[in-house]
C-alpha cells in the first residue's frame, strides 16, 4: 500500500489526498443551539463528518443525529427539482418544472389572492429549520399578511407566555452559577447534549438537582430528588411546593413585599394545597414535596430550567407553568446570577451578548396596519402576549369556516402536518386552498398534498447566522454546493419578494445585506464573520447587570412580578382564564370526565423525543433507525402489561374516542402505572391522530398531547401489523 493509499483510506486532509476540512453547523434537530461540524470534503462531496473540538457549545461532540449527517445530506429521499402536482392531492403524482415557472406561478397566484381577498388570505408558515424565520416573517408582513406562523404554535411560545404573564420578561436558568437547579420536565440528554454537559459539570461542583418528570430518564437518574408527577398535574405540584415555602416562611419576604402583586390572594389560594393534598393530586409522596420545596428555597441562588413543550402540552398548560414560575419570584431568584437571569435575546430567541435589530427587521409593518391574526378571536391571550406570530392550531378551523376572513393560499417551509392534533383533519382543510406550496429537503407526506413543492438544501449547502449564549457567533459558508437543483430557503424567500413586487428596500438588498443590517448595532459585519468560518467570540460582549427591575420595573401591567395576572383579570369569569394560577385537571381526566375515564382508563402521554429522532425527519435514516428496531412501539409499565396479559413486543391497539393505532408493546419501568407513553413522529403509527383538533389549552391554543385518555387492547396473533 502506498503512502497515498494509506492517507486516502484514513481520510487524512491535505494536498496529497485533496481532502479539505470545512466548518459548518448541524441543523438537523435545531433545538436553538447548533453543534459545530468538521466536514471532510473531497471533489465537492462530504466523505466524513466529525464534531468541531473548538466549537464552544458542542466541543467536538455529536449526537446520533449529527453523526448521521452524511446520510441526511445524501438521502435518496431528497427533493431534486421543483415539482408541480398532476394528480389528486395526496397522490404524490408530480412532474418536474423549472424554478422560474414555479416561482412565477406562486407569485402570480398569491398576488391574485391578495387583490381579490386581501393579503391576510395568504399564510406564511415556518417549520424546520429555524434559521430563515426572521426573513420569512418580514416577507409576510411586507406582503401585508399578519399570518406568519411557525411550529412555535406548539413549542416554546406558551412557556414564554407563562413567564411573561408572571414577570413580563422571561429569564433562563443560570446553570453555571446556581446552587440548586429545578428541571421541570426536560430531558436534555436526549434533546440538548450541550445543556446536559453543563448540568453534569455543575453537579460535579456541588449543585443540587431536583427533576420533575413523569418518567424515569437519564436526567432523573442524576437527581438528588425526583418528583414523578402525574401527567397534567404539574400546577398542583408547584402549588403544594409554594404551600410549604410560604407556611415555613422560606420565601423572600423583601422581594414579595416590594416587587410583587397579588401575593395575599396567592397565599390564600395555596393554603388548600398541603403536601398531603399535593400527593393526592399528583402522585408525588408528600415528604418528597416538602424536601424539594425546602431545598429549592434554601439552596440559593436556585433556578428553574423549563422545557419548551412538555408542561404546556396539556389543556391546563399555561396555568400550570404560571404556578411553577411563581416559585422563582416567591424565592427571590428572578434576574439574579444563579437564578432565572434575564438576558436579551440576540437572534432567534438565543442571547448572544450582542445587541441586534432582529425585531425591527422582522416587524416591517405594525400589527395595527394588518387584519387580525389567525386565532385572534379564539385565543386572545396569545395575541396579548405573543408579539411574533399567529396561532397555527386554529389554521384548519379558519380554512373551513372562512371566519373572520377566508384563507386561500399557504406557503410552508418545512411544514409538517403531523405537528397538529388530528393531522388528517388539517390535510382535509389544506385541500380547500387555492394554492398550497411546501418547501422541504425531503418528499414528506405533507408535500404530497401541495400544489407546488420546492427543494431546499441542507445546512451544509448554504449560509446561516447563529448566536450562542457564551457570546459566540457564526455565519456559516456552504461547505458543498447545493445538491441537485435545490436552493437555500432564504434564496427562495428573497426571490419571491422580488416577484411579489414588494416595496421593501431590505428585501430588495438581499440576504447578506439583511444580515448585516440586523447585526449593525453589534459592530460586527458579515465581512468580519466570513473571516471566521468556524465562528468567533464577539469582540465586545454585553453582560447585563442583575435585578434590572430595580430601575426598570417589570414589563407587566402592575410594573411588578404578578402572582395574580393583571392581563388575565380582564377575562374574569371565563373558564381557564383565572388571574391566579388556578389548578384545574386536564379536560379529559378521571377527575373531570369519570365516565370517559371508565371506558378509557389510561393516561396517554406523547410528544417526547428519542435521542436518535427529531419529529419525522430522521426516521428515514438507516443509522438512526437501527438504534430502535422495534418501532413503532408504546411504553407500558410491566404492572399494567401483566394485568393485560401482555409480553414484550406483542401487538396492541391504543384507542381514544377519536381514533386508534396499532403498535408494539414496550415494557419498561420508565413510565408510571396507568400511563401509556408513545413517542411521536413515526408516520407508520401517528399518535397525534388520536387527538381531537380542538383538544387545546384555552390560553395558548397548545394541544393537550400529554394528558388525554386511552385504552389498550391486545391484538390477537403475534405478527405485527399497521392499521
Amino acid at each position: 500500500m502506498t503512502n497515498f493509499d494509506r492517507l486516502s483510506l484514513g481520510k487524512i486532509p491535505g494536498p496529497e489526498t485533496g481532502i479539505e476540512i470545512r466548518k459548518s453547523i448541524c441543523a438537523i434537530c435545531d433545538p436553538l443551539t447548533q453543534c459545530g461540524l468538521d466536514l471532510y470534503v473531497k471533489d465537492g462531496k462530504v466523505i466524513k463528518v466529525e464534531g468541531s473540538k473548538e466549537h464552544p457549545y458542542s466541543v467536538g461532540t455529536l449526537c446520533s443525529k449529527g453523526a448521521a449527517q452524511r446520510q441526511y445530506v445524501y438521502s435518496e429521499d431528497r427533493l431534486k427539482t421543483p415539482l408541480k402536482r398532476i394528480g389528486p392531492r395526496g397522490s404524490g403524482k408530480f412532474e418536474p418544472i423549472s424554478w422560474d415557472e414555479a416561482l412565477e406561478t406562486i407569485a402570480s397566484k398569491f398576488n391574485q389572492i391578495k387583490n381579490q381577498h386581501g393579503p391576510e388570505s395568504v399564510v406564511f408558515f415556518a417549520g424546520y429549520t429555524k434559521y430563515f424565520r426572521p426573513y420569512l416573517k418580514r416577507l409576510a408582513h411586507s406582503f401585508g399578511s399578519p399570518n406568519y406562523m411557525s411550529e412555535s404554535s406548539t413549542c416554546y411560545q406558551a412557556m414564554a407566555m407563562a413567564q411573561k404573564l408572571t414577570f413580563g420578561t422571561p429569564g433562563g436558568p443560570d446553570v453555571k452559577n446556581t446552587k440548586c437547579l429545578l428541571i421541570w420536565s426536560a430531558n436534555p440528554f436526549y434533546t440538548n447534549p450541550g445543556k446536559a454537559r453543563a448540568i453534569i459539570e455543575a453537579k460535579e461542583r456541588g449543585m443540587k438537582l431536583i427533576v420533575v418528570d413523569p418518567r424515569q430518564t437519564p436526567t432523573t437518574a442524576l437527581a438528588d430528588i425526583h418528583l414523578p408527577v402525574k401527567p397534567g398535574a404539574d400546577g398542583a405540584l408547584a402549588l403544594a411546593m409554594a404551600n410549604v415555602i410560604i407556611r415555613e416562611k422560606l420565601y423572600d419576604q423583601d422581594f414579595v413585599a416590594n416587587h410583587s402583586y397579588g401575593f395575599e390572594d396567592f397565599r390564600e389560594y395555596v393554603r388548600a394545597f398541603t403536601p398531603e393534598k399535593g400527593e393526592e393530586l399528583t402522585g408525588v409522596p408528600a415528604d418528597r414535596i416538602i424536601s424539594a420545596a425546602r431545598m429549592f428555597a434554601a439552596e440559593k441562588p436556585s433556578a428553574i430550567m423549563p422545557s419548551a413543550s412538555p408542561v404546556v402540552h396539556h389543556t391546563n398548560g399555561v396555568q400550570n407553568y404560571r404556578a411553577i414560575f411563581a416559585l422563582v419570584g416567591l424565592t427571590g431568584n428572578y434576574d439574579v446570577h444563579g437564578g432565572n437571569f434575564v438576558v436579551r435575546p440576540s437572534f432567534i430567541h438565543i442571547p448572544g451578548m450582542i445587541p441586534t435589530r432582529e425585531h425591527e427587521f422582522t416587524q416591517s409593518r405594525p400589527w395595527e396596519e394588518m387584519a387580525p391574526r389567525i386565532g385572534a378571536d379564539k385565543f386572545p391571550v396569545w395575541i396579548d402576549m405573543v408579539d411574533e406570530e399567529a396561532q397555527a392550531m386554529h389554521l384548519p378551523f379558519q380554512i373551513r369556516s372562512a371566519d373572520p376572513y377566508p384563507l386561500k393560499g399557504l406557503i410552508g417551509f418545512g411544514m409538517n402536518h403531523r405537528m397538529w392534533p388530528d393531522p388528517n383533519g388539517l390535510l382535509e382543510s389544506l385541500e380547500k386552498l387555492d394554492l398550497f406550496v411546501n418547501v422541504d429537503i425531503f418528499m414528506t407526506d405533507t408535500c404530497k398534498y401541495a400544489d407546488i413543492v420546492l427543494p431546499a438544501c441542507t445546512s451544509v449547502e448554504r449560509s446561516e447566522l447563529r448566536c450562542y449564549p457564551m457570546g459566540y457567533i457564526i455565519f456559516t459558508q456552504p461547505a458543498i454546493a447545493p445538491l441537485y437543483d435545490s436552493r437555500a430557503d432564504t434564496d427562495i424567500i428573497y426571490e419571491l419578494a422580488a416577484r411579489f413586487g414588494l416595496d421593501d428596500p431590505l428585501l430588495h438588498a438581499g440576504y447578506e445585506a439583511s444580515v448585516g443590517w440586523i447585526l449593525e448595532p453589534s459592530g460586527i459585519s458579515v465581512a468580519d464573520l466570513e473571516k471566521h468560518p468556524g465562528g468567533m467570540f464577539v469582540p465586545n460582549p454585553v453582560r447585563p447587570p442583575e435585578k434590572k427591575y430595580l430601575k426598570q420595573g417589570f414589563k407587566t401591567p402592575s410594573g411588578k412580578m404578578e402572582f395574580k395576572s393583571r392581563v388575565l383579570e380582564k377575562y374574569e369569569g371565563k373558564p381557564g382564564f383565572e388571574a391566579l394560577p388556578v389548578y384545574t385537571p386536564p379536560k379529559y381526566s378521571k377527575e373531570l370526565t369519570p365516565e370517559l375515564a371508565h371506558e378509557y382508563p389510561f393516561i396517554l402521554n406523547t410528544g417526547a423525543r428519542l435521542p436518535m429522532y427529531v419529529h419525522t425527519r430522521t426516521f428515514r435514516l438507516s443509522w438512526t433507525n437501527s438504534l430502535r428496531p422495534n418501532h413503532p412501539a408504546a411504553d407500558i409499565n410491566p404492572y399494567d402489561a401483566a394485568r393485560l396479559g401482555l409480553q414484550q413486543d406483542e401487538t396492541i391497539r391504543i384507542s381514544t374516542s377519536r381514533d386508534a393505532i396499532v403498535v408494539k408493546a414496550n415494557l419498561t419501568q420508565m413510565v408510571q402505572p396507568g400511563v401509556i407513553h408513545m413517542y411521536h413522529g413515526d408516520a407508520t403509527a401517528d399518535v397525534n391522530t388520536l387527538f381531537e383538533g380542538d383538544y387545546l389549552d384555552p390560553l395558548s391554543g397548545y394541544p393537550g398531547f400529554k394528558s388525554a385518555l386511552c385504552k389498550v387492547e391486545k391484538v390477537q396473533g403475534k405478527k405485527f401489523n399497521h392499521e
